[in-house]
């Protein structure tokens, strides 16, 4: 039985341990996300309601559309191209070579096509990450010392960042070059998330420069203004909700992910809804994800 408050509807019912970096395809009409922990790159077609399950060599956390042909995946062996049709898989660049007890986690591309990625310790050791910004094959990095990278987005006109240490639980702004996507000037408190129940996980911007945010721990998904005053909120029947992404040809929906991670068996049966992916049907004014641009 659902929670009355849960307003949408399971979109598959596949319970993942990790579920995290959703993003849309608005030219396939498809969704894609990943089992972080699974290994698993997952593709759903919203007009046929097929789901398919493509196992990965390793734990994968984010996906950038390049063209019609090829996907970029951050992963805790580094970047990687993927041949969107077969599978198949190369190499791009390193992420953290000097350090292989470190994941990637949320990421994001800026609207000039370089992508922000963050990094943690696989067992989220304290302050093992970063955050990364990726021009082509350039890395260069942006914020040191992070334990769990959330929250990267950026308002529609690529002159701000945003980005959490979900530990630290403060999402903050930061003012970018709209042509490079590279910082421009200090850090700022958006969000303060101390003493509040749950923890600040993905988010996304939304076409009005609002912001879209999944609570970890408390099963919701919060809406902000671009001024970051809390709007709503729109409860998911799981407690441990991971990240939204815009679907829909007109960006008009939003799918929310989840995990089970750290459930034991009492845990899983009282989250019976956990690790699934969910749709909200709520009215969104969302927008494409920027492609991933090479060179």
């Amino acid at each position: 039985m659902l929670d009355p408050s849960f307003n949408g509807t399971i979109l598959t019912e596949t319970r993942m341990h990790l579920g995290e970096g959703p993003t849309y395809d608005p030219a396939t009409d498809t969704a894609w996300w990943f089992d972080i922990l699974g290994r698993t790159l997952y593709e759903h077609g919203l007009s046929t309601g097929i789901t398919r399950a493509h196992a990965l060599p390793f734990m994968a956390s984010v996906l950038a559309k390049i063209d019609d042909t090829r996907q970029l995946l951050a992963s805790d062996e580094g970047l990687f191209l993927r041949n969107s049709a077969t599978g198949e898989l190369s190499l791009h660049a390193m992420l953290e070579a000097d350090k292989p007890e470190n994941r990637s986690n949320d990421g994001r591309v800026h609207p000039c096509g370089a992508l922000w990625v963050g990094t943690m310790g696989r067992s989220a050791q304290e302050g093992a990450g970063a955050i990364y910004h990726v021009a082509g094959k350039t890395v260069t990095r942006l914020f040191d010392a992070i334990s769990i990278p959330n929250s990267i987005c950026f308002s529609p006109d690529g002159t701000v960042g945003y980005y959490v240490d979900t530990r630290v639980n403060t999402l903050m702004r930061v003012p970018l070059d709209p042509q490079t996507g590279l910082p421009l000037g200090a850090a700022s408190i958006h969000i303060d998330g101390r003493g509040q129940d749950g923890g600040i996980d993905g988010s996304v911007c939304d076409a009005q420069g609002g912001l879209w945010n999944a609570r970890w721990g408390v099963g919701a998904v919060d809406h902000y203004d671009a001024a970051g005053r809390h709007l709503a909120r729109y409860r998911v029947p799981a407690a441990q909700s991971t990240c939204p992404s815009f679907i829909g040809r007109d960006f008009s929906r939003l799918l929310v992910t989840s995990a089970t991670e750290g459930l034991d068996e009492d845990g899983l049966a009282a989250d019976p809804h956990g690790g699934k992916v969910f749709i909200l049907d709520v009215a969104v004014k969302g927008r494409a994800e920027a492609l991933f641009r090479l060179s």
